[in-house]
């Protein structure tokens, strides 16, 4: 079955139920962190805001259904060029941001989980957004911890009001979500995964299994660096202001053995004529938990290369070569 869907022809892809919602997303969506452009806390380095919003388009016309943004990212800029992308389809994905972390006049950030704060919050992403409701609204970071059960019973309220669709929360552990949950449901969690970091695997992917509470992992690829096209070169040229130049697994002892891993994953790929960042999020499409993956990208040309992710599955086979590479690197 295919779609029209604007200027392109779009293939109908899978989609799978987030936890107790009725939406029901592409298992990869598109993540808007890195569009939020420079000159902030964890800035990606500039980034020209057309070619934002056509690689934002592109990713909806090939048949993507949801945008995951944050109020911060950029600090509030990410959330301006997502609704200036999407004016500009037929076809309007789902859009889910985050609350949580402020920032003052300096640009520095800070973290709030009151319910005067996240008022705020909310009214500005939904003018940033031009949005009536924002279909999953979700708390960023559990912090300040004290203040959770303020947070979540605020964010409950704005989904009685209407304001937001369903509310989710983002690295949260199961002793956090447990807490809330008292409160009123937990639709989704959005922690990290990736061949790098395994961290959910114990404790929090089953809990979410066994409470219907759907799983959309952000950094798959590790923010750019199981994508293929990351090299030693590249990262030592990276902007001043791009937070990976501080990241560990940018960094040695840890880099030369992720770069290792990226050849596997190519030599995987090159079977099946994808990249190797296709091969790194269908391994985390994998876990019965997750539900959809966010997959960030900055330029058009990026789309087609994570496109195939939605619907690449590795083999059993395959699977076990890249556990057994990743035992082997907790052994040396």
């Amino acid at each position: 079955m295919r779609i029209h869907t604007g200027m392109t022809i779009a293939t109908h892809l899978e989609t799978r139920q987030l936890g107790n919602s009725d939406l029901h997303l592409t298992r990869i969506g598109f993540g808007a962190w890195a569009i939020g452009g420079g000159n902030w806390e964890f800035a990606w380095g500039p980034q020209d805001d057309q070619e934002s919003i056509q690689t934002i388009e592109r990713a909806i016309e090939s048949g993507l259904n949801w945008i995951d943004t944050a109020a911060v990212y950029g600090l509030g800029h990410s959330e301006e060029v997502v609704a200036q992308a999407v004016k500009r389809v037929s076809k309007k994905p789902y859009i889910f941001t985050k609350c949580s972390m402020r920032w003052d006049a300096e640009r520095k950030i800070y973290r709030s989980l009151k319910a005067s704060s996240l008022q705020e919050e909310l009214d500005n992403s939904l003018r940033r957004l031009q949005v009536e409701a924002i279909d999953l609204y979700q708390i960023h970071w559990p912090n300040p911890e004290g203040e959770i059960e303020e947070g979540w019973e605020t964010l409950a309220r704005f989904k009685k009001q209407g304001k937001v669709r369903y509310i989710g929360v983002s690295n949260f552990n199961v002793e956090q979500i447990k807490r809330v949950q008292k409160i009123a449901p937990v639709t989704s969690l959005q922690p990290p995964y990736s061949l790098l970091n395994r961290t959910v695997e114990t404790e929090i992917l089953p809990f979410c299994q066994k409470n219907n509470i759907g799983v959309i992992n952000y950094s798959p690829m590790v923010s750019g660096l199981l994508t293929g096209k990351m090299t030693r070169e590249r990262i030592a040229s990276l902007p001043a202001d791009d937070w990976r130049k501080r990241s560990p697994n940018f960094n040695e002892p840890r880099l030369t053995r992720n770069l290792q891993l990226v050849e596997l994953l190519r030599e995987i790929g090159n079977r099946h004529g994808v990249e190797p960042g296709v091969v790194a999020i269908a391994w985390t499409l994998r876990h019965p938990a997750i539900t959809a993956a966010i997959v960030g990208a900055r330029r058009p040309d990026q789309i087609a290369g994570v496109l195939p992710a939605a619907s690449f599955n590795l083999s059993q086979e395959e699977a076990e070569q890249i556990e057994a590479f990743l035992k082997s690197d907790i052994q040396a």
